[in-house]
């Protein structure tokens, strides 16, 4: 062994040990990001499928995703919903749009920069 090498293992080791945790941890971000966003876009999925109901009105949907959204991952998900009508793919639908936190660092992140839509054909009884 070379008398330069001495000391570089520890040293190495503490290295690659931090470069794996951030690793690591940019990962899990990564997964609850994607978790946020996967669990409002259904949310904003079933809040145009309720609104579309042909015993419903559209307005019927935003309490109700903002609802989903308040159990699944906290109120302070669902501040901003905005429901309209409009057409998709050709048929007169709802559509409910949600812009919420975009989760960057632990549950923290800027306000309403990720924005999700959710649409529902509407039904009728003709």
């Amino acid at each position: 062994m070379f008398a330069d090498d001495a000391g570089s293992a520890p040293v190495e080791f503490v290295l690659v040990g931090v470069l794996l945790t951030f690793l690591t941890l940019a990962v899990l971000q990564l997964a609850l990001a994607l978790h946020i966003r996967n669990t409002v876009l259904d949310a904003a999925a079933e809040g145009a499928r309720f609104g579309a109901l042909a015993d419903n009105v559209p307005a019927d949907a935003a309490p109700r995703t903002a609802e989903l959204i308040a159990t699944a991952v906290g109120p302070d998900y669902a501040r901003d919903i905005r429901v309209s009508e409009g057409s998709w793919m050709g048929a007169p639908a709802v559509i409910v749009t949600v812009r919420t936190t975009l989760p960057l660092l632990g549950l923290l992140g800027p306000d309403r920069a990720l924005e999700v839509e959710g649409h529902a054909a509407r039904e009728t009884l003709d």
